[in-house]
């Protein structure tokens, strides 16, 4: 388990614009701890995945990135992403490798990679990825031939493998059955609490998210509207504000919360 202190990720005063047009209003995030998942909510063109693509270093922006001590602004582009490891909402359509070799080749250019040893090592942690998943059927087969919610899975598994730090997920579960929306949040909740990784995913789903993330943050027009625990960021008041709609929020018998939307505010 990392250390909450040395291993906590720091969003500081984060802007991001394309021209004269502004995405994220120098937002800062409450400290982000190893072992906790964040669930970044809130509407279309709320800056969700701006956001998210900001923290993995891939766009330019202003602000303070930060790993424990370490300023990640100093980091190349490389250093950056074996720290912070980043699975797109758009996955590439066209590539003519099989399941596992995306895979293999994601932990070998890793600095787990190097931890895993020789190559019969590195093709055992590959295919036990793959198998936590529920998707070691899928080893060889070709990832242009999978269907989108199977090639999302394997992108995930291609994330797992590299042991990051900091995960960072852009709607992970967009394209999945209500089966695998489940299985995957609570795969990405236990191996956060397991590897102490800080793990931050963007989701539509307010009902997925309460269930699944200790930690919400509710953007709205490239701004932190709310950020707490699910039950102090998702009220009727918030969701009236940032959503527009009419909504109560209630406890299921199993403790989880659940958004009821009655209309328009």
């Amino acid at each position: 388990m990392r250390d909450r202190v040395e291993d906590a990720f720091h969003v500081g005063q984060l802007a991001v614009g394309y021209g004269r047009r502004t995405i994220i209003r120098d937002l800062s995030l409450p400290t982000l701890v190893p072992g906790e998942v964040t669930a970044l909510v809130g509407p279309n063109g709320a800056g969700k995945s701006t956001l998210l693509r900001a923290m993995a270093g891939l766009i330019r922006s202003t602000g303070s990135l930060r790993l424990g001590a370490q300023d990640l602004r100093k980091l190349s582009l490389s250093e950056h992403a074996s720290r912070v490891t980043y699975m797109p909402q758009t996955l590439p359509q066209r590539v003519a490798l099989t399941a596992i070799e995306t895979v293999i080749a994601a932990l070998k250019a890793s600095p787990a990679g190097g931890r895993a040893g020789a190559g019969s090592q590195i093709h055992a942690v590959a295919c036990a990825t793959l198998s936590r998943l529920g998707i070691e059927h899928l080893a060889m087969e070709a990832l242009d031939q999978l269907s989108g919610g199977q090639r999302q899975m394997v992108s995930l598994a291609q994330a797992l493998v590299r042991e990051p730090q900091v995960l960072l997920l852009d709607e992970p579960t967009s394209a999945l059955d209500l089966r695998y929306q489940h299985l995957v949040m609570k795969l990405v909740r236990d191996l956060a609490r397991e590897r102490g990784i800080v793990a931050v995913v963007v989701l539509h789903d307010l009902n997925l998210a309460a269930g699944w993330a200790d930690r919400i943050a509710m953007l709205s027009r490239g701004e932190l509207a709310a950020f707490g625990t699910p039950a102090e960021a998702i009220n009727a008041a918030h969701l009236a504000a940032v959503y527009g709609v009419s909504a109560r929020v209630e406890q299921c018998s199993r403790g989880s919360l659940q958004v009821m939307v009655d209309g328009p505010a």
